[in-house]
């Protein structure tokens, strides 16, 4: 990927685009399919830029074809970090601006943590955390600068509630949720949204080719066995169309109040109501020993046991 060199504005000063946006600029990660595909698509549709990122960009041959003024493809592998600062800088020289980063590019893993290997639960907290906190680094200072921008996080329902066989999964979903959090809070008064999207199960590859399985152990069988049989049988009878997942996330970002948190699915939106009442259920059952670990509050001496003044 080459970028034309930039040429400075006349009455600025500043360089100038080497090339014409149409609408927003998007950059996606993991654009040859799935959601993100899905997404280019829909923004594509909309009339705007798409710089479509993957490991494989011949991928997305096709979109560039239909679209060649409003399309580029862009080599790029989130797990490399000295990659992810060179693509920003040069999205930025091509168009001028990012106006929505989504940071999709991933894969599911089934396994225990005693079935994890060390490299595994690294690989995936660097393609599903550090890969896109780079990413988010490298875009800021462009986004501040124009005032304006979205950052959108794909997530899962998997990102608040964990199940048995995805411990690694859902550490490396739960680790970009909170730092998706704070991040938003930090980048409101810039102009900048942030939205975290949770999925349940779409038709994508997740189940089928994207899905990465760690050896299995037989004393798991019990309680890591089903999980394993169930995510790989669903494979291609998933009931979430990633297309009106594009769409519902698009909405969510011309809101005037776009959400933190975005669930998408019968699966994700009741999932996460049952967790967060049991979370509340149980918070509420040990109401009384969380309270009562403080300090007694400075001024209260009357305990009996004071030597003062004797």
């Amino acid at each position: 990927m080459t970028a034309t060199p930039p040429t400075p504005d006349s009455e600025t000063g500043s360089l100038a685009p080497s090339r014409p946006a149409s609408g927003k600029v998007w950059l996606i990660t993991g654009a040859s399919s799935g959601f993100g595909r899905a997404l280019a698509e829909a923004a594509l549709a909309a009339g705007d830029t798409v710089v479509a990122t993957a490991r494989r960009p011949e991928a997305v041959h096709d979109l560039v074809v239909a679209h060649p003024d409003r399309v580029a493809a862009v080599q790029l592998d989130v797990t490399d970090h000295a990659r992810l600062a060179d693509v920003v800088a040069e999205v930025v020289l091509w168009y001028g601006r990012i106006d929505v980063l989504v940071n999709n590019a991933g894969h599911g893993q089934v396994g225990a943590v005693e079935e994890t290997t060390e490299r595994e639960l690294r690989e995936i907290m660097d393609l599903h955390f550090f890969g896109p906190a780079a990413l988010v680094r490298a875009v800021l200072p462009h986004m501040r600068a124009q005032k304006s921008g979205a950052i959108v996080q794909m997530s899962s329902f998997g990102g608040q509630v964990a199940y048995p066989g995805f411990s690694a999964y859902c550490a490396s979903k739960f680790a970009l949720e909170g730092l998706s959090e704070s991040l938003r809070q930090e980048v409101e008064p810039h102009g900048v949204k942030v939205m975290i999207v949770e999925p349940g199960a779409f038709r994508t590859s997740f189940s089928g080719a994207g899905l990465h399985q760690s050896a299995a152990m037989d004393a798991y069988a019990e309680t890591v066995g089903p999980i394993r049989e169930f995510i790989t049988g669903i494979d291609g009878t998933q009931p979430g169309d990633p297309a009106k997942a594009a769409a519902a996330i698009i909405a969510a970002l011309e809101s005037d109040r776009t959400p933190l948190r975005l669930a998408l699915g019968n699966d994700a939106f009741d999932g996460l109501v049952e967790h967060l009442d049991a979370v509340r259920e149980e918070l509420l059952a040990w109401e009384s020993v969380a309270r009562d670990v403080n300090f007694p509050d400075e001024g209260n001496t009357d305990d009996g046991n004071t030597d003062e003044g004797k």
